[in-house]
């Protein structure tokens, strides 16, 4: 049969029915609302957030003139904002790396065959449930320098003489807070893990038994490889988390002034922000540390996602 090229040319040039038309859009308006709330939301503020730490503005009095630069170099002078970054990622540290390892063993365990699982993996959920000032008042007593359990435990046993202040040294008071952090996020990470855990095919887990794997053996071979994406999404999320901890670091000082302890020993750099942005009224110096943690937030978990990427080996 014979093809009309004059007629198939008219056809490719003809144009899209309206019907067809709104049927290429149609993909976009679902997509819309995520891209209108994130640039009204989140894109403006971080844009907003860069012009005010580029002028001299009181929170109070308003924009007290342009002044470039001087914000962040005079941050960058600042031996507080140092202190404070030193003690930003070693709670981070402190309290990240011990809770995702934990999360993932109690994964583990929740994922065999217990009696009552689902009143198990319940349990696991309740630190969540609980208020984060009730948290703070609770590890404040358990951490309390004359009547707390912790030095109470620890004399018992020998392990320490003299009662530990808890909150006037760093090491302690990072320590101390923590565990307020692990207590609260575990379980919930735990539970995200248990979800990836189990979309494993079970055939997987039923092959490795019948040619004498163990369990240990089975988790590191074929759990883990599965769960990948899960560990490099938790990895992330606590990263972001982790280095903008702030309700923690505030509760734990008795003053709650932001101050982090006498000597600044555990404030973090979102205390320091609040310090200066809610405290100090000084909007210009505040919206420069929020950029500086928000490029440092950003490096570090890109750094880590991918470390966690290489080190699982990359996706084909």
């Amino acid at each position: 049969m014979a093809v009309d090229a004059t007629g198939a040319g008219h056809a490719l040039t003809t144009p899209l029915k309206p019907k067809r038309r709104r049927g290429l859009f149609t993909p976009y308006s679902f997509v819309a609302p995520f891209f209108v709330v994130f640039g009204v939301f989140g894109l403006y503020p971080l844009i907003y957030t860069f012009w005010v730490s580029l002028h001299d503005w009181d929170r109070l009095a308003g924009d007290g003139g342009f002044a470039g630069l001087d914000n962040f170099r005079d941050l960058f002078a600042d031996s507080d904002f140092y202190t404070a970054t030193f003690n930003t990622f070693s709670i981070f540290l402190l309290s990240t790396v011990p809770q995702l390892l934990l999360a993932l063993g109690v994964a583990w365990l929740l994922d065999r065959r217990l009696r009552a699982r689902t009143a198990w993996r319940a349990l696991v959920l309740v630190p969540q449930y609980v208020s984060v000032v009730a948290v703070a008042l609770v590890f404040s007593q358990l951490f309390g320098r004359d009547f707390g359990v912790v030095n109470w435990v620890l004399e018992h046993f020998g392990l320490i003489s003299d009662p530990i202040d808890w909150a006037a040294d760093s090491w302690s008071s990072h320590l101390a807070i923590s565990f307020m952090v692990m207590w609260r996020w575990t379980g919930y990470n735990a539970l995200i893990y248990l979800a990836a855990m189990q979309a494993v095919p079970r055939e997987l887990y039923e092959s490795a038994m019948v040619d004498g794997a163990g369990r240990f053996l089975t988790f590191r071979r074929i759990t883990l490889p599965a769960i990948r994406p899960t560990l490099m999404f938790t990895v992330v999320i606590s990263t972001i988390g982790g280095l903008q901890l702030f309700a923690e670091p505030f509760l734990f000082d008795s003053q709650a002034n932001a101050e982090g302890g006498t000597e600044h020993q555990f404030q973090t750099l979102t205390l320091m922000l609040y310090k200066y942005g809610f405290i100090n009224n000084d909007a210009g110096y505040a919206s420069a540390i929020s950029w500086v943690l928000f490029l440092v937030i950003a490096l570090v978990a890109a750094l880590n996602f991918s470390l966690t990427r290489r080190l699982g080996g990359s996706d084909r």
